[in-house]
């Protein structure tokens, strides 16, 4: 059995190891949501999409996590499969009530880095540390941060994000109460 025949895409698969399987889908996620374009940088291409999951650049690209998995699938000789299921960030459209400008103490405006390639996790997992009870960190991005988002998640902080342009992503942290 060849070794793509072996690899599944799903979810979890990270964009770049589908990437180094399957070069072509390239241009079938950049057809997807052209925010994917990023990923022709080559030092984006190694930092980034080495730690994004399918389901994290679906949000990235607000695109349906169903719909990329099994055109992808499908592009790349596979079954398509059933329905994906996708959290959102936002669950309420409003500003939730912990998001206060006041409380921000540290503010990164990832654009620049990013755009040099270099990925923001970083500096914003150490700010994310130096917070105090309701202390605020505010992450300005190009895009949606779901890596970053999960990570914070999964460290207990809370999160909140307000796209104010289609290339400017304000994501709010906050310390869980």
């Amino acid at each position: 059995m060849d070794e793509k025949q072996k690899f599944d895409i799903t979810p979890k698969t990270k964009v770049g190891e589908l990437l180094d399987r399957f070069p072509h889908l390239e241009e079938i996620l950049i057809d997807i949501a052209p925010a994917f374009r990023k990923l022709r940088n080559p030092i984006l291409r190694k930092t980034i999409a080495k730690v994004t999951s399918l389901s994290q650049a679906a949000k990235v690209g607000n695109v349906g996590l169903g719909e990329m998995i099994n055109r992808l699938r499908s592009e790349a000789g596979m079954k398509k499969s059933g329905d994906f299921k996708s959290d959102s960030w936002n669950e309420s459209a409003g500003r939730p009530e912990w998001v206060n400008d006041r409380d921000i103490v540290d503010k990164i405006d990832a654009r620049a880095m990013l755009e040099e390639g270099e990925q923001p996790l970083g500096p914003v997992m150490s700010a994310l540390r130096r917070l105090e009870n309701d202390q605020m960190l505010e992450l300005i991005t190009p895009f949606m941060p779901a890596p970053i988002i999960d990570k914070a998640r999964e460290k207990g902080h809370k999160t909140w994000s307000d796209k104010r342009k289609a290339d400017e992503i304000h994501t709010y942290f906050g310390n869980s109460e």
